[in-house]
């Protein structure tokens, strides 16, 4: 029997134990797509409890609970710190098979060298550890980038956003490349009340008035380069249910702007916002494929289907869930358009529904370009929200290598606000490892450590640095 995550954890043969520990162990980190807030980065923010670093805002901690029962004062409500991570280590023992057993434990391992259980019996052992550690000099928010040997990571950004915290990480002399990522979906979304809002915000921050299509497009045109200034190399897009093709038609898009603005989002039909949304990625497409910049696009969620807890909570408050919807045919659709127009730039699709993993695996190849960069022009991305556990990166990474390169695939990313997170790539890493270490033993695969010491390199380092083009 093995001992519960040791060091080969995850490791069940000797090629992946020797992947991991002679590679994988050794390679810093491109974290492509996170939620960490630029504010907390550049002030180096200090954390006084474990509370506070892990519960305050983690969706995944906050389903767990829920999903044991637990009361929501010790979620979201009022109860004390202590008795909200009490709750917490009560309710650890029966998360078995979820990944935030595992992960958790790791962060206590890697971050406060703590080997403890995490269980009722224990709570006060380590509330008392992490609030010692907590209370020494390397703590704050750039120590644990730091010490998670993470070289770039991208924030995600409004386009309304002054990047001033960019600016002030950049010039700070900080060791980790913090680059804004590119986040229109407010823009988009011109269905909900609150757009009249935000395109007034989004005026004030670029300067310039807008009233109509055009004047918006030179609005987001400003904040592009605002970006492009500060090193930007990415635009996320999350297309929330599902994602919907009209082809674009500028005079009719001017107008259900102009309509959306006189009514704050109200009668807006699913047929004018396919169309506003397809002549917005038109614009957005050609701007991309300008600046070289990489789409990354995910879909499939059904937002905030509990309205009374949305009332009482607001949105990323751990209750959305997976919109089943096949919807292949539209995003086809989208992509031959922007290809026939210039507008495809190298983009990445994340299904948030594992049941497209085989049909977006195919449709990537659809659209990959035989232009000699050898990397591909469209790639499913990694398990993404809840399929980022062992099943379902395993059924991620097994679709990829059916149906296209895996060697081309670009690995992992945390998609978190947590500053604990990056044993999620710990995570991947040993998990990718092991797969890959299982075909060179089953005779799948040459046993050729140097091939596939390359491959898994490439995988968890290199594509996502060459795919990006980012400069470390």
């Amino acid at each position: 029997m093995k001992k519960f995550m040791d060091k080969d954890f995850l490791l069940e043969n000797d090629t992946a134990i020797r992947l991991y520990h002679e590679v994988e162990e050794k390679l810093p980190i491109i974290d492509y797509h996170c939620h960490l807030s630029p504010k907390e980065i550049a002030e180096n923010k200090r954390f006084s409890n474990i509370t506070e670093l892990w519960l305050y805002a983690d969706h995944y901690k906050w389903r767990a609970m829920r999903s044991c029962g637990v009361d929501e004062k010790y979620i979201t409500g009022d109860g004390s710190d202590f008795e909200k991570f009490r709750e917490f280590c009560r309710i650890m023992p029966y998360l078995i098979g979820n990944p935030v057993y595992h992960w958790s434990h790791l962060e206590l391992q890697r971050y406060f060298d703590c080997d403890l259980i995490i269980n009722s019996a224990n709570c006060e052992a380590i509330w008392k550890h992490t609030s010692d550690k907590l209370a020494c000099d390397n703590f704050g928010a750039q120590d644990y980038i730091r010490n998670s040997n993470v070289v770039l990571l991208c924030t995600t950004d409004d386009p309304a956003d002054d990047l001033r915290y960019h600016k002030q990480i950049a010039e700070s002399g900080f060791e980790t490349k913090v680059l804004p990522a590119f986040r229109p979906d407010k823009g988009f979304n011109i269905e909900r009340r609150g757009i009249a809002d935000y395109i007034k915000t989004l005026s004030e921050s670029t300067g310039v008035e807008i009233t109509d299509l055009d004047s918006l497009c030179r609005a987001y045109t400003v904040s592009l380069d605002r970006f492009e200034a500060l090193g930007c190399k990415t635009a996320d897009h999350g297309m929330d249910n599902y994602v919907s093709f009209a082809k674009p038609d500028a005079y009719h898009a001017n107008e259900i702007f102009k309509k959306a603005l006189a009514n704050d989002g109200r009668d807006i039909s699913e047929e004018e916002l396919a169309l506003w949304k397809s002549q917005l990625m038109r614009f957005f497409g050609l701007e991309y494929v300008k600046r070289g910049w990489v789409l990354q696009l995910h879909y499939g969620v059904l937002r905030n289907p509990n309205k009374t807890m949305f009332e009482k909570l607001g949105p990323d408050s751990g209750y959305d869930t997976i919109h089943a919807k096949n919807c292949t045919a539209d995003i086809a659709a989208l992509l031959n358009y922007l290809q026939c127009n210039g507008a495809l730039p190298r983009t990445i699709i994340y299904p948030i529904n594992p049941s497209d993993n085989a049909a977006v695996g195919t449709l990537c190849g659809s659209f990959c370009r035989g232009d000699g960069s050898m990397m591909p022009t469209v790639v499913q991305g990694s398990a993404w929200w809840f399929n980022d556990n062992i099943d379902g990166m395993i059924a991620q990474m097994r679709s990829t290598g059916n149906l296209a390169s895996l060697g081309c695939f670009l690995g992992m990313l945390t998609d978190s606000r947590s500053f604990m997170s990056y044993p999620r790539h710990e995570y991947f890493r040993r998990i990718l490892c092991n797969l890959i270490g299982e075909w060179v033993e089953k005779g799948l695969y040459p046993n050729d450590f140097d091939a596939v010491a390359n491959i898994v390199s490439r995988i968890s380092f290199e594509n996502s640095k060459n795919y990006f083009a980012f400069e470390i």
